[in-house]
Formats: C-alpha cells, sequence, structure tokens
C-alpha cells in the first residue's frame, strides 16, 4: 500500500491519517508514534545538546586561551558563529520538508557532527597541528603560538559543526512533535506537554556536557574534552536507527517551502495590482492559489512578535561569552583543592530549567487552568512575554553583580594583575544565571510552540527555523553591537571589553542590554494584544486573542 492510500485512509481503521510508517504503509495509532517513539528522538536531541554545548559553552575559554584572541575578538566570533548555525536552519529545513524528509535529515546531521567533533579533537590534540615546541595545551595560559594549519582546521570543523546543527534544528524537534496526532484528544494533550519535556530533556543534556567537557578541557586536556562528546554522537545515532519501526512519517507531495513561498509573494502582488490578473493565473497555474497565498499571510503576521524578540536573543548569548570570562576572575574554590571552571556556572542555566518545567508542567498550569479555562494555563504569548520580563531583570542583576567586582578589584588592589582572583565567591553570579533558566522555561519554550503551532501545516519546519533565526539574528547583532562598543569605547582610552576585566565596563553594556529589552517589552506588549491566534488555544467559547496582560 503507497503513501497515497494512507493519506486517505479514515480515522476509525486505526491508522493516523496523513502519515506512514517506516514502509510507507499506513501507520497503525496503537504501535507506532506517541512517547514511545518520541523518546528516541528526545534521546538523540540530548546527545545533540551534549556534543553542541561541549563546544560552545566553554569555546570562548579556547579562543582566548590556546587560540591567543582577544576577549572582544572571541566574543564577536562566538556570537557570528552562533548566528550562523541559527540561521542556517531556514535552508536545511526547506531541504528536509521539501525533498530529504525529517529523519534522513536528522541521520545526516548526526553523520556530520560525528565527523566535525572528530576533526576538532585531532586539530586540538595532535601536535603535528601545532606551533614548534608546542606538543599540546592543556591550560588557559595562551603562552603558545597557534599554527596557521591549526587555525584553519579549527574553524573549518567549527563551522560543520554549525551545518550539523541546522540540520538538527529544527527537524529533530518538528519529527518529535509528529509523534503526536493534533487532531486526537489525548495526543494532542501529549504533544503540548511535548514542548516541556523536550526542552527538559535538551537541559539535561547541556547541563551534562557544561559540568563533565568544561572541567576536563579546563583541567586535562582540549582534545579529551572535544573527543566524549565526538563518542557520545555515535552511541547515540545508533539509538534513533533502533526507533525507525516506531516512528510516524508525515508524506508530502508539496513543493519546496521556499519555492512555494515565492510563488505565493507573486500571487500576493499581482493580487494587490489586480484581483482578475491574480484569478487568471490562479486558473492557468494550479500554484498560485488560495492556499499559497494565505500561508505568506500566516508567515508575514508572525513577523512583529519576531522582530520584538531580537532583544531577547541578545541577552541570551552573553552566558557563554561574558559572564564565562567574569567568573574567570572570581574565588571558584571549593574545599581546598578543587575549583570550579568558569564554564560550569553554566550548568545553574539547566538545572533551573529542569527544577523549573515539572514545577511549570504538573502545578503552575493546572493552576492557571483553574482561572484561565485554558488548557495550556496561559496563552503562548502570555508565556514569551513573562520570560522577556525575567530577562530584563537578569540583565539588571547581572550590571549590579558585575559592578561590585570591579568595586572588589579597586578596593583589594587587584586591578592590573587581571590573572589573580578577586576575593568574591562565584556564588554571587548564581542569581543572573538562574533568572537566566526561568526566563528560559517561559520565552525560549513558549517561542518554540509558538513558532510550531502559528505557522501553516505544511511548513511546521521552516516555523521552527524562524524561531532559531531569532536567536540567529540576535546572535549577529550581540557580534556588531560588541565590535561597534569596542571600537568606539578604545577612542576614549579604555574599551568596556577590554582584556583585562578589571579595567573593563561590562556593567554598562548589561545596563544597555537592559534598557534595550524594556523597550522590547513594551513593543512587544502593543504587538502581542493585537494578536490573532491561528487557531483556539483551547477548547471553550472565549475569543482567542493573544494579550499579554
Amino acid at each position: 500500500m503507497d503513501a497515497t492510500r494512507a493519506l486517505l485512509l479514515p480515522r476509525s481503521d486505526g491508522a493516523v491519517p496523513g502519515v506512514v510508517d517506516f514502509r510507507g504503509g499506513p501507520a497503525p495509532r496503537a504501535s507506532t508514534g506517541r512517547w514511545s517513539a518520541a523518546m528516541f528522538v528526545l534521546g538523540v536531541e540530548i546527545a545533540e545538546r551534549f556534543a553542541y554545548h561541549g563546544v560552545s559553552a566553554n569555546l570562548i575559554s579556547y579562543l582566548t586561551g590556546p587560540l591567543g584572541e582577544s576577549t572582544a575578538g572571541a566574543a564577536a566570533a562566538i556570537n557570528a558563529w552562533s548566528g550562523v548555525a541559527t540561521m542556517l536552519p531556514l535552508l536545511v529545513a526547506c531541504v528536509a520538508d521539501a525533498w530529504l524528509g525529517r529523519f534522513r535529515t536528522i541521520v545526516l546531521a548526526s553523520v556530520l557532527f560525528v565527523v566535525s567533533m572528530g576533526m576538532l579533537t585531532l586539530s586540538s590534540a595532535l601536535p603535528v597541528f601545532h606551533s614548534d615546541g608546542c606538543a599540546s595545551f592543556t591550560s588557559l595560559s595562551g603562552a603558545c603560538s597557534p599554527s596557521p594549519v591549526q587555525v584553519t582546521i579549527f574553524y573549518v570543523s567549527l563551522y560543520l559543526v554549525a551545518l550539523a546543527e541546522a540540520g538538527h534544528k529544527p527537524c529533530a524537534q518538528a519529527f518529535g512533535a509528529d509523534q503526536f496526532d493534533q487532531h486526537h484528544p489525548e495526543e494532542s494533550v501529549s504533544r503540548s506537554s511535548f514542548f516541556n519535556w523536550w526542552y527538559f530533556g535538551m537541559c539535561s543534556g547541556t547541563a551534562a556536557t557544561t559540568m563533565v567537557s568544561s572541567y576536563i578541557q579546563d583541567n586535562i586536556g582540549w582534545g579529551l574534552g572535544f573527543g566524549i562528546p565526538c563518542l557520545v554522537m555515535v552511541l547515540a545515532l545508533a539509538m534513533f536507527l533502533l526507533g525507525t519501526r516506531r516512528y510516524r512519517y508525515y508524506t508530502s507531495t508539496q513543493s519546496s517551502p521556499f519555492a512555494r513561498l515565492a510563488r505565493a509573494f507573486v500571487a500576493l502582488l499581482k493580487g494587490s495590482k489586480s484581483s482578475q490578473c491574480a484569478n487568471t493565473l490562479a486558473g492557468e497555474d494550479g500554484e498560485f492559489n488560495a492556499e499559497h497565498r494565505e500561508e505568506v499571510r500566516g508567515l508575514l503576521r508572525l513577523f512583529p512578535i519576531w522582530a520584538t524578540c531580537i532583544i531577547y536573543a541578545v541577552i541570551f548569548s552573553q552566558s557563554s561569552t561574558f559572564f564565562t570570562k567574569q567568573a574567570a576572575t572570581l574565588d571558584r574554590r571549593i574545599g581546598a583543592t578543587f575549583r570550579v571552571p568558569p564554564a560550569a556556572l553554566q550548568t545553574f542555566i539547566s538545572l533551573t530549567i529542569i527544577t523549573f518545567i515539572p514545577v511549570y508542567d504538573r502545578l503552575f498550569v493546572p493552576a492557571a487552568r483553574r482561572f484561565t479555562r485554558l488548557s495550556s494555563g496561559i496563552t503562548m504569548l502570555q508565556r514569551i512575554g513573562t520570560g522577556l520580563v525575567l530577562a530584563l531583570v537578569a540583565m539588571v542583576v547581572a550590571a549590579l553583580v558585575e559592578a561590585r567586582r570591579l568595586g572588589v578589584a579597586r578596593e583589594a588592589g587587584l586591578v592590573d594583575d587581571p590573572k589573580a582572583a578577586l576575593p568574591m565567591s562565584l556564588w554571587w553570579m548564581v542569581p543572573q544565571y538562574v533568572l537566566f533558566g526561568l526566563s528560559d522555561v517561559f520565552a525560549m519554550i513558549g517561542l518554540q510552540e509558538f513558532f510550531y503551532d502559528q505557522v501553516p501545516d505544511a511548513l511546521r519546519s521552516l516555523g521552527l527555523a524562524f524561531f532559531l533565526s531569532i536567536f540567529g539574528v540576535g546572535h549577529f547583532l550581540s557580534s556588531f553591537l560588541i565590535s561597534a562598543i569596542d571600537g568606539a569605547t578604545k577612542k576614549g582610552g579604555a574599551s568596556w571589553f577590554s582584556n583585562n576585566l578589571n579595567r573593563a565596563h561590562l556593567d554598562y553594556f548589561y545596563w544597555l542590554l537592559a534598557g534595550l529589552c524594556a523597550a522590547e517589552l513594551a513593543a512587544f506588549v502593543v504587538v502581542s494584544r493585537v494578536y490573532v491566534y491561528k487557531k483556539r488555544v483551547a477548547h471553550h467559547d472565549h475569543d482567542d486573542g493573544g494579550a499579554v496582560m
């Protein structure tokens, strides 16, 4: 039985409409999909987070240590790389939806992860890639200059990791959500919960790699620190393939989303000039029809929400760059001998998310449901807006903590000794990480669900790619701001991002971001009040507008 018959099967025969099994036949509801299939996808996503953050979490230490880059240059380079990693999914999602399919794209991306992580391991571990006299790098001292070969291989590998990341996202998340039938009462509830638990799994992988990899990279060696995530990805790919028989595969006879959107834009433009002309074209070419034009309208109406979350993405990018450099200047001792790796403080973001997601899912949502009568407790836009408020508070706290850190450096007479540990505990920085985690529970998960749910059904991978593009643009904007501010403030004598953080002014930068976030939040409230959901967020008779307040 072919895929066409599977699409036409009635619901009553036990097959899920619109999907097929791994053989291309009808997908039985009882033996495919749901949590038993989604868990395999969740497993490979946890491993992907382990691999990706095994590189990104401590990347600023590698760039300013073994590769000898400046603090501002390293932060800008990381933001540019992160921007590429989160913009590429726009292209890869179209390829996945139109040609490869999500399953094949996930497999190919996993293989590319293994190859690129292997190249990173070799470039950092093998002496042949290092400068003369440098057999290995096991500290952040940066005493040895890297060879051009090492730098070239490192950056080629790094951008291959970005390409692999683009394959996993948004395809893995969309493929996981595909395992639940949105038209089935029980499975639709599970799908809403899936987004919470998906992010829970992501953060579990992130927390594990942040603690393990950063310690190994700082204290044993970068080769082993990159090699372990590579091995984890190999095992995860094998596990993902084990679930092949249980997955539900959505069939698609659609053309490329980019092609569909291009044709629809043409139809809209022609229609704006002459509706008669547009109708004529629609008769001559079935592609220029109301469905395609509606898809473009469906995407365009998401743009105000997209645009009013960019500064949130800029704030999001600071935790793996400047926060880590700040932590490196503090007293990180626990006990007599153990020193916490600076990047390991990012674990508090993941631990906060892991702790609060069950609270949100099992306590907050049922409590809110009593007042709102929404199955999700609060609307998606209300959830995102709450996250923006928490991000604003996080930057205010970060600015205050940095101002205190600078004051401690002056009082201790250590302003010109940047390698000395300040008499200030690393625990001072924990609140801003915790606030970042709480913000993510609301804004990050809310955005994921919003852009999956509100795009046209045929473009869901593209919808999640638009969600990721928020962070791509945010990373690029962060890179631009850092470079521009660094250049401007150097002319005044001292850069805000001086290599000697005791003479820098990261607090000024954090106050700037807090101000921009406040302006963004005001704009978000305005656009969310007039937004009308594509479909109801709950089964009741109330109006389904999206006001945040």
